[in-house]
């Protein structure tokens, strides 16, 4: 039981980080250059124990290679949907099939699975997230529904279902899982900036100016957030892991209601219900 605790605490903090994450990024305005100086300042937060830890063993080189593509990729898809569609539009789909793609990924490559009580919790976790990211009705039917963006979404979110499983696999193959974290945050960033500096070109210095205080901050809340989560694939399995990160949506939806007086709404309260529902599910008889 403690230990199950303390895997429930640590993806909990990961996934209060990585809404102040969000909630920075928003607040920032331009999401591409947030998120560039996001990444760039999680690989300056990895710098420093770059010289504390193990090198990477040779034989897992191959791997760690297929873990930043999938990353680089998840990225590209990422910010092809937010630039084709409302934030409002793509971020559920992003976030709340996530973790049913890891889950389903997680059978074929690291031989995890649930008992029907558990896949009914993941199933519902999921949809809650979605339902509970969506905007209200009235904004919901303003919007243009854009087949491009929503496709971008959901190869997001298989983008997260990939770089969760393949990192739980890296992180347990390696001696010192320090090591592949503070590579994987050394490297990770330059997917992002490459996009940024080719969509951003001409007006980098300009764009950058207004976010870069919030993304550094934004970028040690997210070393912390993923650092945990990939900590936590250790003790516990991917699936289990990517949806209690996911509640990251309700904290990001209460740091909205606080701070940028966002509605939060009875709507958002059931689905909160049912998102704790789904992920006790999973806990308890997963």
């Amino acid at each position: 039981m403690a230990s199950d605790l303390f895997v429930l605490f640590i993806c909990l903090v990961s996934a209060v980080t990585v809404a102040a994450v969000g909630f920075l990024i928003k607040r920032g305005g331009d999401v591409l250059v947030a998120r560039s100086v996001m990444s760039f300042g999680m690989g300056l937060s990895a710098l420093p124990f770059v010289f504390f830890v193990p090198p990477l063993p040779t034989d897992i080189l191959p791997l760690f290679a297929l873990a930043v593509a999938i990353h680089w990729v998840y990225q590209t898809a990422m910010i092809s949907a937010l630039h084709r569609g409302d934030l409002s539009l793509v971020f559920p789909v992003m976030r709340g099939l996530g973790p049913l793609f890891a889950g389903l990924l997680a059978i074929f490559v690291l031989g995890e699975t649930f008992t029907p009580a558990g896949w009914i919790g993941l199933f519902l976790t999921s949809a809650a997230v979605i339902v509970f990211a969506l905007p209200s009705g009235t904004d919901l039917g303003r919007q243009q529904l854009d087949r491009q963006a929503l496709f971008y979404a959901a190869l997001t979110a298989m983008g997260i279902g990939a770089y969760t499983v393949t990192d739980a696999w890296v992180i347990r193959e390696v001696p010192v899982a320090s090591t592949f974290i503070v590579w994987l945050f050394l490297v990770d960033w330059t997917g992002v900036a490459v996009v940024t500096v080719f969509r951003r070109w001409g007006r980098l210095i300009s764009s950058f100016k207004p976010v870069l205080k919030d993304g550094l901050i934004g970028g040690i809340f997210g070393a912390v957030s993923y650092a945990l989560a990939l900590y936590a694939f250790t003790l516990t399995d991917a699936a289990l892991v990517a949806a209690l990160r996911e509640t990251s949506v309700v904290f990001a939806a209460a740091m909205g209601a606080v701070w940028l007086k966002e509605g939060f709404g009875t709507r958002r309260i059931l689905a909160a219900s049912v998102l704790a529902a789904g992920l006790l599910l999973m806990q308890v008889y997963g």
